[in-house]
């Protein structure tokens, strides 16, 4: 057992003491040191060799060690080195009880791991003074040991929160994803074909189709402003809205007495569903729009572009229109005022109708794709159709944008076939 000394008449408690191990292979010696730490409050532990205080700091470990240099056996520089090799629960302050004054020797204590010297003979207020030196590191350590342990508990209670909330957008992206059940329909006369890819888990674009009747669909895209959960709550209001599976509850049809249905005007179903949004949702997010109502057999489409990217024909032969005069988003003026406007598909013509996360993407020196850019990948790939003609855009967006898309990307794709092809 090692020799503790403690001063029985110190108030503190015996437990919440500094330990101080002091070394020295003269007995006077450690106990004039032992007496002098007792008297200032420390619990005192002595070892006579270096291998007996390896020992004493293996089972007690000591806060500090004062160690004579110059020892018999293994010295205070080598039982400094061994110290510092220890595994320990916390810092150890080792200060080197010595005659040597040269810087070399000083040098050499100090790449050792030595914190601090003491000149022999030891004197009693230098003593104290080094000792209190020692406190201020320890304390110091104790807090930074303290707070790494809280910053440590806080960024696991961070990592778990990140990993439920990362479940539950992965859940979300999901949920955003089955709003769009069907992504592609051909009606014999044509054919729509869907594309929603958010920038993040969960985006503010919506796209989507209905039948109006047998001869009609209506072809919507819509961008919510932001981006993130606020924007793909309020798609997801949105979808109920134009539903395709559940027409009793699509704003955009009107039911006659006889159970057939019809459709508002584009222009007056954007005015009500700039109503809807400002009188029942109540919130600060607005929406741009086109929406189309197309004829199956004649290829006359009925649009309304409100604040949406002007929606585009490509024409038969490869030539590229843009439409609309764009108008202001949904939900942002009371009683703003919407026009619609018309255009006709011949066979081979299609309608892309899409969001700003295309016309937007920006190279790497940030400049905009733009409507240029837009005609330039539509006459690239003007023999695809379909859902293949969406991810041949796709990749030239991405590649255009070196892979990073910062917006959400999206687009209805109607191909009108011509009446014939309903025929047959």
């Amino acid at each position: 057992m090692p020799n503790v000394l403690n001063c029985p008449d110190h108030h503190v408690p015996a437990a919440t003491r500094r330990k101080v191990l002091v070394v020295d292979d003269s007995r006077m010696q450690r106990r004039i040191l032992a007496a002098q730490l007792a008297q200032a409050g420390y619990r005192v532990l002595e070892a006579g060799t270096g291998e007996e205080a390896l020992s004493i700091c293996a089972a007690e470990e000591p806060d500090m060690v004062l160690s004579d240099w110059v020892m018999p056996g293994m010295s205070g520089l080598d039982l400094c080195r061994a110290f510092r090799a220890m595994d320990r629960k916390g810092y150890g302050y080792f200060v080197l009880l010595t005659s040597k004054t040269e810087k070399g020797e000083v040098a050499t204590g100090l790449e050792s791991g030595a914190d601090d010297f003491l000149a022999k003979p030891v004197r009693g207020d230098e003593l104290r003074a080094r000792l209190a030196a020692g406190e201020r590191i320890l304390r110091m350590e104790r807090d930074l040991q303290e707070k790494n342990r809280l910053l440590t508990d806080t960024l696991r209670e961070l990592q778990d929160l990140y990993g439920s909330v990362e479940r539950d957008l992965q859940e979300a992206r999901k949920l955003q994803q089955s709003l769009v059940k069907e992504r592609h329909r051909s009606f014999g006369s044509a054919e729509v074909s869907l594309l929603l890819r958010p920038s993040g888990h969960v985006g503010g674009d919506l796209v989507g189709f209905f039948p109006i009747n047998a001869r009609r669909v209506g072809l919507y895209a819509i961008d919510v402003s932001g981006h993130g959960i606020t924007s793909a709550l309020m798609t997801a209001r949105l979808a109920g809205y134009l539903s395709g599976t559940s027409p009793q509850q699509n704003i955009a049809l009107i039911q006659s007495e006889y159970g057939i249905y019809d459709a508002r005007t584009p222009a007056t179903l954007a005015a009500y569903m700039n109503a809807v949004v400002l009188e029942e949702m109540k919130t600060d997010s607005y929406f741009t729009l086109v929406y189309a109502d197309v004829d199956l057999f004649t290829g006359r489409a009925v649009m309304v572009q409100a604040g949406h990217p002007h929606p585009v024909v490509q024409r038969a032969d490869g030539r590229v229109e843009f439409l609309g005069s764009g108008g202001l988003p949904v939900g942002l003026i009371e009683g703003a005022r919407f026009d619609s406007f018309e255009t006709v598909l011949a066979p081979g013509d299609r309608l892309f109708m899409m969001s700003d996360g295309v016309t937007e993407a920006a190279d790497i020196d940030g400049n905009l794709l733009g409507e240029d850019g837009l005609c330039a990948l539509m006459h690239r790939n003007a023999g695809l159709r379909g859902e293949t003609f969406l991810e041949a855009l796709m990749w030239d967006l991405a590649t255009y944008s070196v892979g990073e898309m910062n917006d959400d990307v999206s687009g209805v794709l109607f191909e009108f076939n011509g009446a014939k092809q309903n025929a047959d």
